[in-house]
């Protein structure tokens, strides 16, 4: 019998493999693409927009069915994080099939023990800091902020047998809905993948021509004080590139993991990072 490392070994190779004329060929952001992300951003933001002013809740757990909502909670009293594909649907009720690209929608949540929300959003407002708390930022910038409103720049990068580098600029604006509730939209007005990062011939690869791992990144966060702590929900969503046609389910695999995999992260280091802060 072949050894577990072998296969392991071998595994991560033919994934490389598939993964080379992937990566090596550079795709482009078409208007058609973008149109279509545009479509679902629209109909996501008017639910979200719907749940955040309803009476009847204010978490997106609150809106689910008991079955699931005690799942969520379950994890969260066991101090896990819960994860789970989200699907936008048309106006027909339909999911969306983009031409030229993917959605990657994921939601999120987490219970953070023995803190406040005021507390918690300005831990997570001290932007200059994030590369401090979170796996994927490499540097940050907080390059202004009016009232509620700022604009970062973070320097990303995302590895999963591939490591890629970005610079980004980000809006994120919060809004207080009533004592202990705190909504917040962080949406990327810049992704430019870099080229030789790290490196003196380090540039940066036309924006929307690229790899296509990461076109477009919105995220959509609530912040709800209860049980002597905070629970933290965010929905990510996200633009790659198609597979192209042969490539196959592992390839696809791979592209999709990554966004549920960075949402993971990035939850379970604000959990820890913000770990007894009052």
């Amino acid at each position: 019998m072949r050894p577990a490392y072998d296969r392991h070994s071998w595994c991560i190779a033919f994934c490389l493999c598939l993964l080379a004329p992937f990566t090596a060929a550079a795709a482009t952001l078409q208007s058609r693409t973008l149109e279509a992300w545009n479509g679902y951003i629209r109909l996501t933001e008017a639910r979200i927009e719907s749940e955040l002013q309803s009476s009847s809740g204010f978490l997106r757990v609150d809106f689910m069915k008991a079955i699931d909502a005690a799942k969520v909670w379950g994890m969260l009293r066991n101090g896990k994080v819960y994860i789970e594909p989200v699907h936008t649907l048309d106006g027909e009720g339909h999911e969306f099939h983009l031409q030229g690209g993917l959605i990657h929608h994921w939601y999120g949540a987490i219970f953070i023990p023995d803190t406040k929300v005021d507390s918690l959003v300005r831990w997570i407002q001290d932007y200059d800091h994030h590369s401090r708390y979170f796996k994927e930022v490499e540097r940050s910038k907080l390059l202004s902020q009016h009232d509620n409103t700022f604009l970062i720049y973070l320097r990303l990068t995302r590895t999963k047998l591939v490591t890629v580098h970005y610079n980004t600029n980000h809006k994120a604006v919060y809004r207080s809905h009533g004592p202990g509730r705190v909504s917040s939209q962080s949406v990327a007005l810049k992704i430019a993948e870099i080229e030789n990062a790290g490196t003196p011939f380090e540039r940066e690869e036309p924006v929307g021509v690229d790899s296509g791992f990461m076109w477009r990144l919105n995220s959509y966060w609530r912040f709800l004080e209860r049980d002597n702590g905070v629970v933290v929900e965010c929905e990510s969503v996200s633009l790659s590139r198609s597979i192209p046609y042969g490539l196959g389910w592992l390839v696809r695999q791979y592209v999709e993991s990554v966004p549920r995999e960075s949402l993971e992260s990035v939850l379970t280091s604000i959990r820890d990072g913000a770990a007894g802060i009052h």
